[in-house]
């Protein structure tokens, strides 16, 4: 399962040099992967109604090209793995020369919210919407 958006890097996203900070990044990575998590219908509401929160436990990033200032770039993000953890790779390319610029992933565990604990497999409901039970 995977999902594409497209963003054009904003003014308050980059420094002097009219290059985005390398921070904001994370920012386009989120709208990415609440569009995927939105293909499920299990997005961070769904999850906080299911009994889970899902934090980020590891984000890497692979900065091969900068994004610039009004450089309208489409953010790719495909599931990967989704048994005991969600792990979601990223691509992010040029809109119009389809050129890679970075390539990222995330993961992210369930925690019970009774609870506080981390759930070493995933659950049910999040295997359910994936079709996957």
């Amino acid at each position: 399962m995977e999902t594409e958006v497209v963003i054009e890097v904003p003014f308050h996203d980059v420094d002097s040099m009219h290059v985005a900070w390398h921070g904001h990044y994370a920012k386009y990575l989120e709208v990415a992967r609440c569009a995927l998590l939105d293909k499920i219908a299990y997005n961070y509401i769904e999850m906080e109604a299911s009994g889970y929160a899902w934090p980020v436990i590891d984000m890497r990033i692979r900065y091969a090209q900068p994004l610039r200032f009004q450089q309208k770039v489409c953010v790719r993000a495909k599931l990967v793995e989704w048994e005991n953890r969600l792990k979601v790779d990223y691509v992010i390319v040029d809109q119009e020369s389809g050129r890679r610029l970075t390539k990222a992933f995330t993961v992210q565990v369930a925690v019970g919210l009774a609870d506080g604990e981390m759930q070493y497999a995933s659950p049910a409901v999040l295997l359910e919407k994936l079709g996957k039970e």
